[in-house]
């Protein structure tokens, strides 16, 4: 949730201090050469191939700041742009093109998670133009990061291209928030919405309970509770495969952007939740971010010593191994001490971020099969100045999305890692 969001180099997800680390690296000078890094899973023994990213920028809406954190099979990218005013709206880029999603009629919408439909389905979360009645800020407000971030109701919503048109998607009964994160191929999507209990476990400016959803895609559109760990109040969904596995996150109701409902990272299938992560270091971040169709997940746990997150630790979990730490970056200076995994395609490429701790230096990687990570900056084909920032998906082509930073101008840029051909 709101690690997720966090801009390293931004905030995502899922803070005001992230403004000015942008503009620090913006001006660092970055090597453009290629190396040798691995692309796709190789055998034991095997050579690797040397693999380039040919990295464009993707257009925007004409303000200082864009990010992509979707890419399907279709190499459709989805995510936001500012506008001149500052809002964000909920942006999709379909070769090139840009197309603004609009919003429920509130100023700011968001495409924050991997989203893998490839039926022409997108969702994420905006705002509506109804007053927030318990002065809630939601876990949305963490995605806008503008003046009009708080205020309003917010739904999660799911966008079809046959209707060229949002919707919102139902809460639970008695709770007005909503976000909705992923769609599959069988007209599932997945997030978290409240509903009308007051629960003391809230914090902050948080009221109600919100429980992970499933939505069933109408119309009408369907809403369906996920169970929590037992003792649990609250959760989140991340993820959603064509399986129907899904993956997030439960706890208590806390600050509604992780925190403390993320005590468990959690696996649902088959009608039951299994804690994938029972020894986590530390009961707080602990949050899936994303689930291949073979059922892989990786994601991010929390450190005991940083309660508030701003040290986390990428993990992947398979089947076969359980967990298995995404270490950073190494030999960096600052020392890279933080580590987050956003996807994972079927190949098992991983990628993410790798950060130093007071994440002034913040860079896109990719952890081949779970090994040790690469710098994606290394990887860009010349030609290319920015800092790519972060890696926020990948899809089954080896095409990534994220956001990049100008290095004259600070201006934050979604863009486009494609594999280059003829390696």
């Amino acid at each position: 949730m709101k690690k997720f969001n966090k801009e390293k180099n931004m905030t995502t997800q899922f803070t005001p201090k992230r403004a000015s680390q942008i503009l620090f690296i913006g001006l660092i000078t970055v090597c453009c050469a290629a190396i040798l890094a691995p692309v796709h899973a190789q055998r034991p023994g095997a050579t690797k191939a040397r693999q380039q990213y040919q990295v464009s920028n993707l257009p925007d809406f004409g303000g200082t700041s864009s990010g992509g954190n979707s890419i399907n099979d279709q190499s459709w990218v989805a995510g936001y742009s500012r506008l001149p005013d500052r809002n964000r709206h909920a942006t999709l880029w379909r070769s090139g093109l840009l197309s603004d999603l609009g919003t429920l009629g509130g100023p700011n919408s968001s495409v924050t998670w991997n989203v893998k439909n490839t039926q022409g389905v997108i969702v994420g979360i905006s705002q509506t133009a109804d007053s927030e009645p318990l002065g809630e800020s939601w876990s949305s407000a963490a995605f806008y990061s503008t003046p009009n971030n708080v205020g309003y109701i917010n739904l999660g919503f799911v966008w079809e291209q046959n209707l060229n048109q949002m919707r919102g998607l139902p809460n639970f009964p008695g709770g007005n928030n909503g976000f909705a994160t992923g769609a599959n191929n069988l007209g599932q999507a997945v997030g978290w919405a409240e509903n009308g209990v007051h629960d003391p476990t809230c914090c902050c400016t948080q009221v109600l309970q919100f429980r992970p959803a499933m939505w069933t895609l109408g119309p009408p559109d369907q809403i369906h509770e996920l169970p929590l760990i037992p003792g649990d109040t609250s959760g989140a969904a991340t993820a959603i495969n064509d399986n129907g596995q899904i993956v997030g996150i439960s706890g208590i109701c806390d600050q509604a952007v992780g925190r403390h409902t993320a005590k468990h990272a959690v696996l649902w299938e088959n009608g039951g939740v299994t804690d994938i992560y029972p020894d986590a270091p530390a009961p707080w971040w602990n949050t899936p971010t994303a689930i291949n169709q073979r059922g892989d997940i990786v994601g991010f746990a929390g450190d005991p010593a940083f309660v508030e997150g701003d040290i986390l630790h990428a993990f992947m979990w398979t089947r076969e191994d359980g967990i298995r730490h995404l270490k950073p970056l190494p030999n960096r200076t600052p020392k890279h001490v933080d580590s987050e995994a956003y996807d994972i395609n079927e190949a098992r490429q991983v990628v993410g971020v790798s950060c130093d701790a007071d994440q002034v230096d913040c860079r896109a990687v990719i952890w081949d099969h779970g090994n040790t990570p690469t710098d994606l900056n290394d990887l860009k084909a010349p030609g290319y100045s920015a800092l790519l920032a972060s890696a926020k998906d990948i899809n089954n082509k080896g095409e990534i999305t994220g956001r990049a930073v100008d290095p004259i101008t600070g201006v934050l840029t979604a863009y486009l890692a494609v594999p280059a051909t003829g390696q």
